[in-house]
């Protein structure tokens, strides 16, 4: 590698699935906009973005990760981390040198001490994107005096310290920061790129047509209760002449994302669906509902099963797997977003929450400490702390739906607030914030 391209070249390190790790997709494509050869290191076990697969000057080095499930949980986190560990430095270094190289924290063993290390042998700036405390991840499942947990917690403080720059996913996460550790970190929102935006009545047949050839609950229904297959017509939409218009008694939209782990409590939004199931047998001013549930994890088939054995009739609960260029449209088109994602830090931002806000949808949110730096109550969203305060929202937001003018105003009103976050893209963002950093 010669000098010049040395100097033009970034590696980013994600010891997780590429995939499903926008944010650093994001910087990726950031910083070959602005000339860098870009290799991002980590697992691909979702599909990156395909303007990430396409780019000239972006690589993705793919690592290959340690399945030992039959050996007891101790044995198989020293295992791994072994492993991760080998596999890292030595595709770092046969990747060849770089001038910078920006790392995703969490996970911070051995991601951190890796990277520092192959910083100082090469002499590259170190530079860590704080996305959350790893330590906190763990103590979800440890006692607080746990030696495993204050060994980790150590790591992360001290070469989180040895590191040339920070950014930080919001101003709470850069004082704690600061305060605890003594670091000094450049707050980057997380904001959505331009692939998520509002869309027009037309696109939103054409994703309903094309959803509906592998999910019948986006098809149209007739009077004699079989479900065709049609051009012209879904459960949402339908074609009067050359218009695209709402079918009036059309069934509601409701859309969430989950990665399927316990620090995203699924039981929150079947209690609350479990809610609105009962209600439209009594209130009789409900739409039926579709709920749309993306994402992967190990409790997606847990609580898939347990949707069966609801047998609701009136509630349906979709679980597609979208392609990447197929996730904004479908969050466009939904007329309500839920979000479950609790921080384990109270430090860290639902990414998810920021796609829908892109696309302009309303969201009911999971409260927690500083979510109000994304969402405010009743002006872009709302925001919920248990399963009772989610059923109502969504019950009061459907009411009457479509056809309720005081409901739809509310939902005007929050769309336009949107308009506001919307002005602020992650490329305007990334270049007012982060550019500076390597220019250096």
């Amino acid at each position: 590698m010669t000098d010049q391209n040395s100097r033009k070249a970034v590696k980013i390190v994600v010891l997780g699935d590429i995939g499903r790790s926008p944010r650093m997709q994001y910087h990726a494509l950031s910083l070959a906009g602005c000339g860098f050869d870009v290799n991002i290191i980590g697992y691909v076990e979702t599909k990156p973005l395909l303007s990430i697969q396409e780019h000239p000057q972006i690589t993705v080095t793919k690592l290959y990760p340690l399945k030992i499930e039959w050996a007891p949980k101790l044995v198989q986190y020293f295992a791994k981390t072994l492993w991760q560990t080998i596999s890292l430095i030595l595709t770092l270094f046969i990747t060849g040198k770089c001038s910078y190289l920006l790392c995703q924290n969490p996970p911070a063993i051995p991601t951190l001490p890796v990277c520092r290390f192959y910083c100082l042998v090469t002499r590259t700036k170190f530079i860590i994107d704080w996305h959350n405390y790893a330590y906190s991840i763990m103590a979800l499942s440890l006692s607080s005096n746990h030696p495993l947990l204050k060994v980790a917690t150590c790591i992360e403080k001290f070469f989180g310290q040895s590191s040339n720059s920070n950014l930080c996913v919001t101003y709470a996460m850069k004082q704690d920061l600061l305060d605890n550790w003594d670091i000094i970190a450049t707050v980057l929102y997380d904001r959505p790129p331009k692939i998520f935006h509002a869309i027009t009545l037309e696109e939103k047949h054409e994703w309903f047509l094309k959803i509906g050839s592998q999910y019948q609950e986006f098809r149209h229904s007739s009077k004699d209760s079989k479900l065709e297959t049609t051009t012209t017509q879904t459960a949402f939409t339908k074609v009067e002449g050359s218009i695209v218009k709402t079918i009036s008694n059309r069934p509601g939209l409701l859309f969430s994302s989950t990665s399927w782990t316990p620090d995203e409590d699924f039981s929150i939004l079947m209690e609350a669906l479990q809610v609105y199931e009962t209600t439209y047998a009594l209130a009789k001013n409900l739409p039926k509902l579709i709920c749309v549930i993306t994402g992967k994890g190990p409790m997606k088939d847990y609580y898939k099963e347990k949707i069966a054995s609801r047998n609701w009739q009136h509630v349906r609960v979709v679980m597609p797997w979208l392609e990447a260029c197929d996730y904004p449209t479908m969050v466009a088109s939904a007329d309500l977003g839920v979000c479950l994602h609790t921080s384990s830090s109270g430090l860290d931002l639902p990414m998810k929450v920021v796609d829908m806000f892109g696309a302009g949808l309303p969201v009911c949110a999971y409260d927690f400490k500083c979510l109000n730096e994304l969402v405010q109550n009743g002006e872009n969203g709302y925001t919920f702390s248990n399963g009772d305060e989610l059923s109502k929202q969504i019950v009061s937001w459907f009411q009457d739906f479509p056809n309720n003018d005081k409901q739809n105003k509310i939902a005007e009103t929050m769309r336009r607030n949107l308009m506001k976050f919307q002005e602020s893209r992650w490329e305007d963002n990334w270049n007012l914030r982060v550019k500076k950093l390597f220019d250096s």
